[in-house]
């Protein structure tokens, strides 16, 4: 069973589970409105992943049974007995077929809707309030089952026995047997007579034939059925666990490993003083537990955020109809490309990447994606190409949507913006400060808007997702060649991989994602343009001092940090106080510029943590709208 088969099988057998507390409580308040729309809800959910799956019979029995509750809530059929009835055999044949979804048979080898559950059902939705009675089956004939002469027949024809159902079986048999090949066993005398009336022509017994085998498959069927072994259920390998709980879980244990941290620091500074005796067991008594808690902390927590992970596929497999769609109403032809589904990412990631994906995607059909005609006036092929990839890369995971079209214009991004009184029209903007323009509230290229896109507030919203999660966005562009959106986001976001650092004062961690190295600073800088720079492995970096991108009172920075950003530069700090795996708290009260949460040192102090956007940024704010 495939990973989506499986995912809608749980989903849908919690939903079957519902229906029928529901509908046992409809039972004893038919009047209950939320309860009649909870069950309508269940069974139009189940019928669309059902669809999805192409899972034909459950299809049709949720479909027949959403009618019934659409006309049971209402009041177009009443809440009856034989509706009751309906729906739980209804949410029963769900619940076979998805349990032998469960056990592993294969969507195509699960049989069709029963015709009676389906005349139970338009009988509900038609009023009624009982089923209509079946005719009574006509009672079987007289059937005289003729033994063929035998030559060497006993004096006395064997007596015919007959069975519970009123059927002389072995007479049957006896008559559709070739003549002498079996004789009866012996029967008390009395009943001689209705083995003597069982006496017959061989023509009636090759007449009688069909119907003693069709009698003797019925009766020997169930039998058979029974005798089958039954496959066990299926061992549970999944269970829906409300995702508050495992926030508060993963909350937990990463507090758990600062404090092992924390502990691990203060047993370092015990073990400068000198014991003996007693004292110096006790010591080295607590390092070993001390060891081992801190061992099971960070497995705790690693297994935590196991918890967590789900692969970005899961919101990948939205979009391909969506680009189909939105392609045909534009009238263009896009094809979408999906690589990495398999990348894993915090649940959270993956929840909050919608929207933002979305909006992209409608802005590369839209803006960047060319009619057919234009294309190939363009030399390019009538069929534009969209490729959305995921991958991991340290402690982090790129999304990189791209699309072969029309690319960005910096010179017309600038000239918009300041049409738009979004920028001076004096500003002096490089190329990719021209493309962070997209990202400003208001800002659109579009003279109208249309329901796709216009209203200058798509991009803003994919901004603000991605650094909420404390993520990066980068553009680059060529006209004529297209775009390439890439988003770099924390694996995991309560737990972050950092490198603390000291300036004017301030205890500060860095995402180790952005951390590329660190080389020690001169006490003079060659100049470019007036701005310091330093020759790093042959290429000249413009080095910015953090205190100054935050606003502190500049000090003596003689550490520089290589950061890994699309414009490399070198950031300037006092000092490096190591690495840490910080549990990270967002700021909720106040919102500082370049500052993306709080945390707590092994020592128990408190860290500031500069955004991972921020330090892609070139350690600059966003282009600021004019005053």
């Amino acid at each position: 069973m495939d990973d989506m088969l499986k995912e809608f099988v749980v989903e849908a057998m919690d939903l079957a589970v519902n229906v029928e507390e529901h509908l046992l409580r409809l039972e004893r308040d038919p009047d209950n409105k939320e309860t009649l729309n909870a069950v309508f809800r269940s069974f139009h959910t189940i019928k669309g992943g059902a669809g999805f799956m192409n899972l034909g019979a459950l299809v049709s029995a949720c479909h027949l049974t959403e009618n019934l509750f659409d006309a049971l809530r209402t009041g177009a059929a009443p809440v009856t007995p034989l509706s009751i009835e309906a729906a739980l055999q209804a949410s029963g044949f769900v619940a076979d077929q998805l349990a032998e979804l469960n056990n592993g048979a294969a969507p195509e080898s699960l049989g069709g809707m029963p015709g009676d559950l389906e005349a139970i059902l338009k009988d509900a939705i038609e009023g009624k309030s009982e089923a209509p009675a079946k005719a009574a089956a006509p009672a079987p004939a007289p059937v005289a089952a003729a033994a063929a002469p035998v030559a060497a027949a006993p004096a006395a024809a064997p007596a015919a026995t007959a069975s519970a159902d009123g059927l002389d079986w072995e007479g049957m048999y006896e008559a559709v047997m070739p003549p002498g090949s079996y004789t009866r066993s012996a029967a008390p005398a009395a009943a001689a007579p209705v083995a003597a009336e069982a006496a017959a022509a061989p023509a009636a017994a090759e007449a009688l034939a069909p119907a003693v085998a069709a009698a003797i498959a019925k009766r020997e069927g169930p039998a058979r059925e029974e005798a089958k072994p039954h496959a066990p259920p299926a061992k549970e390998e999944s269970i829906r666990i409300d995702a508050v709980k495992l926030d508060a879980l993963l909350e937990v244990a990463g507090e758990s490993v600062q404090a092992a941290n924390q502990a691990a620091v203060l047993l370092e500074r015990l073990q400068q003083f000198k014991f003996e005796g007693q004292a110096a067991s006790l010591m080295s008594a607590l390092t070993e537990t001390l060891e081992r808690a801190s061992r099971y902390s960070t497995e705790l927590q690693r297994a935590t955020l196991a918890t967590r992970m789900q692969p970005v596929g899961r919101l990948f497999q939205k979009f391909p109809r969506l680009v189909r769609e939105l392609a045909k109403d534009l009238g263009k032809e896009v094809e979408l490309t999906i690589e990495g589904a398999e990348t894993e990412v915090d649940r959270v990631v993956v929840d909050s990447l919608y929207d933002p994906l979305v909006h992209m995607l409608r802005n590369a059909l839209d803006h960047g994606v060319e009619a057919p005609d234009v294309r190939l006036a363009a030399g390019k092929p009538g069929k534009a190409f969209i490729s959305l990839k995921a991958w991991q890369e340290a402690n982090s995971v790129m999304i990189v949507l791209q699309d072969d079209g029309k690319g960005m214009d910096p010179v017309g991004l600038r000239k918009k913006a300041a049409e738009k009184g979004l920028i001076s029209p004096t500003a002096n903007l490089s190329d990719e400060e021209s493309y962070q323009l997209v990202f400003l509230p208001g800002f659109s290229t579009k003279e109208v808007a249309s329901s796709v896109s216009g209203r200058g507030v798509g991009m803003d919203v994919v901004k603000t997702a991605v650094e909420k999660n404390r993520g990066a966005i980068h553009i680059d562009s060529a006209l004529g060649k297209g775009t390439k959106f890439a988003i770099r986001l924390p694996i995991e976001l309560s737990i972050v991989p950092t490198m603390l650092v000291s300036t004017s004062g301030a205890l500060l961690a860095l995402p180790m994602a952005v951390v590329q190295r660190v080389v020690e600073l001169p006490e003079t800088f060659m100049e470019v343009g007036g701005a310091p720079v330093l020759k790093d492995q042959g290429r000249p970096l413009p080095v910015r001092s953090l205190a100054g991108a935050l606003g502190y009172e500049l000090g003596s920075e003689r550490v520089g940090i290589v950061v890994n950003s699309p414009q490399p530069y070198i950031l300037a700090v006092e000092a490096v106080d190591g690495t840490a795996d910080l549990v990270i708290k967002p700021m909720t009260a106040l919102a500082v510029e370049g500052i993306t949460g709080t945390a707590r040192s092994a020592e128990g102090e408190l860290v500031l943590v500069v955004g991972l956007s921020f330090l892609m940024d070139g350690c600059r704010g966003s282009v600021r709208m004019a005053a």
